[in-house]
């Protein structure tokens, strides 16, 4: 066995964010075979979370987050379960013997915990504790889903939050967003507890004094691309708001989606290109030698930007938006022969490396 028991998705980012997956995967390390089960249960939701590891990748990546995933069954190893939890390794899962466990004796247990459980916890760790060496409290995501039925009786939650009640901090604003939403039957831990002793959140969260809270989905929402898509434009508006009402200060950049950045960078573009319209006085070489850059580099970057996604624009074109007139023209209006002065200026900051 010497795969890596656990994958990482964008774990260079700042973890100001860590979403998890425990029940990602449903491989088995190579050995183990299928554990004496036919290959079809991996296909259910005793093996994995079924859509959980793809509305992981897609939280993540909206919201510019590292995320971790377990790689192997739940029939394996359970990651969400404590290293002496009876249901680490399970013999029996809803219903179906599982016989590749049923001799699983300590010392076999302790090793699938070396050999993926330990690994897994310890990266987390690590991220955690690099993001906290920055001055960063990290806020913790876990995202699991459940089954529409259970021993045959339907399950009428969407979407459910799940938390120990000693730390509400995120669960609550997020059960009130989800709630605000009309037509969605929330739960409230269920259908299954978030006091789980020494499960993932407990350890990371709970036991470190960070927020966290465990997102479940109900599976036939998200076992399709266009439901873990819909999924996730449900559930960024709702993370962004909880974490906006946990720390005001964190509502930025860092935690807004691809639409919001866009449009945000668009309006402050704008803001600059009406300053710099309204003062003319300011001269481009001025600009230059202080910032190393003018108004004809802004109007070059636009083209590029407006040519890059499809609409077709030279420079001067792009520094008449800038400009708010053919350059030519302004030029004319409002710029002055450089002085001794401004030209030695500008002379040292290049040779300064601006």
């Amino acid at each position: 066995m010497t795969s890596n028991p656990f994958l990482t998705f964008q774990a260079s980012l700042p973890p100001r964010l860590v979403f998890l997956c425990d029940h990602a995967g449903r491989e088995v390390p190579e050995g183990y075979g299928t554990l004496g089960l036919p290959r079809g249960a991996f296909d259910r939701h005793i093996a994995y979370d079924i859509g959980a590891a793809a509305l992981t990748r897609a939280l993540a990546e909206r919201l510019e987050a590292p995320a971790f995933l377990g790689r192997y069954s739940r029939l394996f190893i359970d990651l969400n379960r404590g290293a002496d939890d009876p249901t680490l390794v399970m013999k029996l899962s809803d219903g179906q013997i599982i016989p590749g466990n049923a001799h699983a004796d300590s010392e076999e247990v302790s090793r699938r915990i070396a050999f993926a459980h330990a690994p897994y916890h310890a990266r987390i760790s690590k991220c955690l504790e690099d993001a906290e060496a920055q001055g960063i409290k990290p806020i913790i995501l876990s995202i699991h889903s459940f089954t529409p039925t259970w021993r045959g009786q339907p399950r009428p939650w969407d979407f459910a939050i799940l938390s120990a009640r000693r730390d509400r901090r995120l669960a609550d604003p997020m059960l009130a967003a989800l709630r605000a939403i009309e037509g969605l039957t929330i739960g409230d831990n269920q259908p299954y507890s978030g006091e789980l002793e020494n499960d993932t959140l407990s350890v990371h969260g709970l036991a470190m004094g960070l927020p966290h809270a465990l997102i479940e989905v109900r599976q036939d929402l998200i076992d399709t691309n266009a439901g873990v898509e819909a999924a996730c434009n449900l559930l960024v508006p709702v993370i962004m708001q909880a974490i906006a009402n946990l720390y005001p200060n964190l509502a930025g950049v860092q935690l807004m989606d691809d639409r919001h950045r866009e449009q945000a960078e668009a309006a402050a573009f704008r803001r600059l290109v009406a300053h710099l319209r309204a003062r003319s006085d300011v001269q481009n070489i001025d600009l230059m030698t202080l910032a190393g850059f003018c108004r004809n580099c802004l109007g070059d970057w636009y083209a590029e930007a407006a040519t890059a996604s499809g609409h077709t624009m030279d420079k001067a074109a792009g520094r008449e938006h800038v400009y708010g007139m053919p350059y030519a023209e302004w030029k004319a209006k409002h710029q002055a022969e450089a002085t001794p002065e401004q030209l030695a200026a500008f002379a040292q900051a290049q040779k300064a490396g601006h």
